[in-house]
This record gives C-alpha cells, structure tokens and sequence, in this order.
C-alpha cells in the first residue's frame, strides 16, 4: 500500500509516536468540547501554523488537503443556508482543524510505530478477555486503508489529467472503488493465510 507518511524531516518526526498520539487525541477531543466560533478561528490559525513548520513534509498531502478544505466549505455553505452562520463556522473550524492534525501525524509518523503504540495502549485490555492485538490491527487497517484511499486517488487523477489534461473529479470513483475492494480482498487473504482462519 502507499503511504502519506514523508521521509523529510521536521521537528514533528523527533517526537515519539505515543506522544503525538496522545496529543492529537486530546486535540481533537477539545475541538469537540469547544463552541465559540474565535477560539476555533485561534485553533485554526495554531494549525495553519503547525502545517507551514512542516515545509516540504506536506507535500505529499497537499491535495488531501485541499480536498479537506473543500468538504469543510461545503459543510459551511450547508449551514449557511440553513440560516446558522455560527455553526456553520463551528463545523468548518472543527473539520479543518481536526483533518490538520491528523495529517501532520500521518505524515511524521511512521505507520508501523502507530501500530506499536496502540499494541502497547491497548495490551491491558487483555485482562477484561478481550484480544487487544486483534483490535490494534483492525485500527491499524483502518489507518492504513485512509491513507492507501487518498493514496490511489492521486495516482488516478494524475493518470486522468495525463491522458486529458482535465481533473478527474466523480469519474475516479468508480475504478477508486474496484482498485479498494480488489486491495481490501488482497489483504484479506493475507490475514487468512497467515493468521490460519
């Protein structure tokens, strides 16, 4: 699979992964927890900030990015309409800001060291009977499946604009889904193969 994850290095690729981890899920809870409109308006400009101290480690997301930036103007645009300008802020703020830090980590991250910290988190849950290694890599997957989606939308597109010279837009979505659910059934006789049903 492709990865988002950027060899360049930045001051974000010396933190460890736990770190990071932990970091982005207490970020992300208190977006959540947060309604004022400018105290949003100030995390997006601390993650506007975060996403230009990363220079050239980005650019592997810039169009995941801006995909993000598009989605959460629509989300607006929807709000708008609906006549709640104040949510419509609150929404997009949160969208953004939330997709910033998820992609910072992705890209100074490498995926196997996220997989070793959710090993380790997630280990004491053995002694309520629960497999922990089986939840780690489904959250693994799932990891991996996001980044391997945004991954292959971009070779495609690239592939389109080559042989056009135009974006593809909605008629990637079709072969996207095939190259996913081929992808998905590779994987998953993989794990049968390997884990022995």
């Amino acid at each position: 699979m492709g990865s988002l994850y950027s060899d360049f290095p930045t001051w974000l690729h010396r933190l460890g992964a736990g770190f990071k981890l932990a970091c982005m899920a207490l970020a992300g809870t208190l977006l959540f927890l947060i309604d004022n409109p400018w105290v949003l308006a100030g995390c997006g400009v601390a993650c506007t900030l975060l996403w230009i101290s990363l220079g050239p480690a980005t650019r592997v997301a810039h169009r995941l990015m801006l995909t993000v930036l598009i989605g959460a103007g629509l989300v607006a645009l929807f709000h708008l309409w609906m006549g709640r300008p104040a949510l419509a802020a609150v929404s997009a703020l949160r969208l953004a800001c939330a997709c910033t830090l998820g992609v910072a980590l992705t890209v100074s991250t490498r995926p196997m060291d996220l997989l070793d910290v959710l090993d380790r988190w997630l280990a004491p849950l053995a002694r309520v009977g629960l497999q922990p290694e089986r939840i780690s890599l489904q959250l693994g997957l799932m990891l991996r499946f996001t980044e391997h989606f945004f991954v292959q939308w971009k070779k495609l597109d690239d592939a389109y604009r080559l042989r056009t010279g135009h974006a593809g837009g909605l008629r990637l979505i079709a072969p996207l889904t095939v190259q996913m659910l081929q992808t998905a059934r590779r994987v998953a006789d993989a794990l049968y193969a390997r884990l022995g049903g």
